[in-house]
């Protein structure tokens, strides 16, 4: 099976994503990059810092001038202003130049973040993404979306900047925690549900070697979903279109994760956004009522979330309107067209909205 998938920008390759067993193809990948004598920062968290920051250090030193370092605290309270000034200052003092690399090293607050920073650290400087979670394997580390959240609404400041590598090494999937492991697989079921029926059943069908975590169903499912995620942002570089498809889940998810405080993982959010945008996607008939119990079934057989606890409908709906989706005061909300295909949808009203958000909720 192939293990390398090559993302096009304007046409033109771009950058390559490397599915590897370890990390022993880093060094010589970064070489032919035309990297060598450069000044790297490996910018990493608390939690993966302990596990691969040295092992990544070894395979950049051959050709690097030097391998600086910045560890911040594991989490999404990190993923804000103050952790990017922290990383303008070590640049800064490290004498960092324009045609030096920072290399991403985690899950998607540290790509997310590390990608802000290269977009923005003198006009744009190169940067590689190296994710460590499933999550920022099948999402965040392809397609060139940076940002960081403003006072916990989700990536409020941000840019487009594109790696100049994904380079996925698998095994450390085997380090994640049962929660940040299926906390990705919201991201995998949604590639399925809004672009592919077959991928879907494929899903259902191997969940057992996806839970026991099984290399090569691994490795399928990532390049699958990678291939995804490719054909949809080279379509659409700049979320002008097609893109949006990919917030199915995002506009309610989003508003549950800032008003649970970040106390809920991003995918656990995801997929009780996506039985909102589900349960609506039934209700106006675009799926069937066993299609939608089916879709909560799946979500939770990968032990994920569908409904929350402690929420008013009113207060989520009111943050909703507070998403950087919105166009001209409407909620651009993605459905269900039919399984395998979704669509944006800027007719929502506020009560179909409510009805929604009021399905996914642990009433008393």
């Amino acid at each position: 099976m192939k293990q390398t998938i090559t993302v096009n920008y304007e046409g033109k390759p771009a950058y390559d994503i490397l599915l590897e067993a370890d990390f022993h193809k880093l060094s010589d990948t970064v070489a032919a990059l035309t990297m060598a004598n450069r000044r790297f920062m490996i910018i990493t968290d608390s939690n993966v810092a302990e596990h691969y920051l040295e092992e990544v250090k070894r395979q950049l030193l051959p050709h690097a001038k030097c391998v600086e370092e910045l560890i911040i605290p594991a989490g999404e309270a990190s993923k804000n202003l103050d952790s990017v000034n922290l990383c303008y200052e070590k640049l800064i003092q490290c004498g960092f130049d324009r045609n030096d690399v920072l290399l991403a090293l985690g899950g998607g607050v540290i790509g997310d973040l590390t990608g802000f920073v290269a977009a923005t650290y003198l006009r744009g400087i190169r940067f590689i993404q190296v994710p460590t979670s499933l999550l920022a394997m099948v999402d965040s580390s392809i397609g060139g979306k940076t940002g960081v959240d403003y006072k916990a609404y989700k990536n409020m400041v941000g840019a487009f900047h594109q790696p100049k590598l994904v380079y996925m090494n698998l095994s450390t999937l085997l380090t994640l925690s049962e929660p940040e492991f299926y906390s990705g697989m919201g991201e995998i079921i949604k590639h399925g549900l809004i672009k592919d029926k077959a991928y879907y059943q494929w899903l259902k069908e191997h969940k057992d070697a996806i839970c026991s975590r099984s290399y090569e169903t691994l490795r399928e499912m990532i390049y699958q979903s990678c291939l995804i995620k490719r054909e949809v942002v080279e379509r659409d570089l700049k979320e002008q279109g097609e893109r949006a498809l990919l917030n199915f889940g995002h506009t309610i998810g989003h508003s549950v994760e800032k008003l649970k405080d970040l106390s809920l993982l991003h995918g656990e959010c995801v997929c009780i956004g996506m039985a909102a945008a589900s349960y609506l996607s039934w209700k106006r008939g675009s799926i069937s009522q066993e299609e939608y119990e089916d879709i909560l079934f799946t979500i939770k057989q990968f032990h994920e979330p569908v409904r929350v606890s402690g929420l008013r409908a009113e207060d989520i709906y009111e943050v909703t309107k507070l998403d950087k989706k919105m166009d001209s005061d409407k909620i651009r909300f993605i459905l269900l067209q039919t399984m395998g295909a979704a669509v944006i949808d800027p007719s929502v009203t506020k009560e179909e909205m409510l009805e929604a958000i009021h399905s996914i909720l642990n009433e008393a």
